[in-house]
């Protein structure tokens, strides 16, 4: 096995132990709010304290992933959120529930995933080949699709039988895991990260800012990706809410809904990784936010619980094609000096 494929085998299964147990807390968490309070405006709150955070951090945590080594940038966010989850859990285990806590833990949680993301999205091109990039993104994108569909049900049978608690141990587990396995690559320092005479922070954020806004193909990207994920991807966080509303509060029905669309994403991610070649990353950006608009529309209308589901895998298959061309787009665009400021 060349050593690049190693070190990608390696990376993405820390990455997908990880993330199995991040997906457990977001499904349990979702649906432990949803199921006790049924409140909007509860679940309104979770969507601001679970992605406000991300938003706001990822654009300085782009700057640091330049300007530090991002495998120690990944092992110290991915700590911070296995502490806060563990201490979350131990608080609980006492009697202590209150919502604020709850969300104070979801904030800490999002600020660690905003300063992860950019570092791991950056980092794959350090290790993969330029030429194998959209079949690596294809492939984690499959995993993370994969990971979609074990996750609720995993959830489902922690949460049901055991209690939300639980399922926080056993993300602290596989963040040890995880964190374990990235710290045995070796993954260099980029020379302007090491260089004395590095611009300043500020600098540096002053010049990803600028690099996006007249750089059009990039600010075109993230552009699109912002009004997406500020139209559909946010809003679909209600989704468990109107379920419990319309349909009913079982867990097995949150847990199919969870399922129908991580299936779905997982055959969209195949079909990317098959046949991404075939098609233009602009076209697939284009027609796929086209489609989450309507279905978005569509789904404000119905009232069949199995159409529900049916919308929802539909969607999950189209979500690969959005996400992995764009972050490809943005992979291959990027020079690696400013990948992380860029994304």
């Amino acid at each position: 096995m060349p050593g690049w494929q190693k070190r990608v085998t390696i990376f993405m299964t820390g990455q997908t132990i990880s993330m199995f147990g991040s997906f457990l807390v977001q499904y349990a968490i979702m649906w432990h709010l949803t199921l006790t309070t049924k409140s909007g405006v509860v679940l309104a709150l979770a969507a601001v304290f679970g992605f406000l955070p991300q938003a706001i951090v990822s654009i300085f945590a782009g700057v640091w992933a330049d300007r530090v080594n991002r495998r120690a940038m990944i092992i110290v966010s991915d700590s911070v959120i296995a502490l806060s989850t563990l201490g979350l859990a131990l608080l609980m285990l006492s009697g202590v529930d209150d919502l604020w806590l709850i969300f104070l833990v979801m904030a800490v949680r999002s600020i660690g995933a905003g300063v992860q993301m950019p570092a791991v999205s950056a980092l794959l091109p350090q290790i993969v080949p330029t030429d194998k990039l959209m079949r690596i993104n294809g492939i984690n994108s499959s995993i993370q699709s994969a990971l979609g569909l074990l996750a609720p049900i995993a959830a489902a049978a922690v949460y049901s039988t055991m209690s939300i608690v639980s399922v926080f141990f056993i993300d602290v587990v596989t963040a040890v895991i995880g964190i374990s396995l990235l710290a045995t690559i070796a993954v260099p320092t980029l020379d302007r990260a090491a260089n004395a005479d590095k611009p300043s922070y500020f600098a540096d954020l002053k010049d990803g800012i600028s690099y996006i806004f007249t750089h059009d193909l990039v600010r075109w990207v993230m552009g699109i990706f912002g009004i997406v994920f500020l139209l559909t991807v946010a809003p679909s966080n209600l989704a468990p809410l109107m379920i419990a509303r319309n349909f009913g509060t079982e867990v097995w029905k949150l847990t199919v809904f969870e399922v129908s669309f991580s299936i779905g994403m997982a055959l969209g991610g195949a079909l990317v990784a098959i046949f991404a070649k075939k098609f233009s990353r602009i076209s697939l950006i284009i027609g796929t936010s086209i489609f989450f608009g309507f279905t978005a529309v569509s789904l404000g209308f119905t009232t069949n619980l199995i159409l529900f589901y049916i919308l929802f895998f539909i969607i999950g298959i189209a979500v690969p094609s959005f996400f992995t061309s764009a972050m490809t787009l943005l992979q291959e665009t990027v020079e690696p000096e400013r990948g992380a400021r860029s994304r």
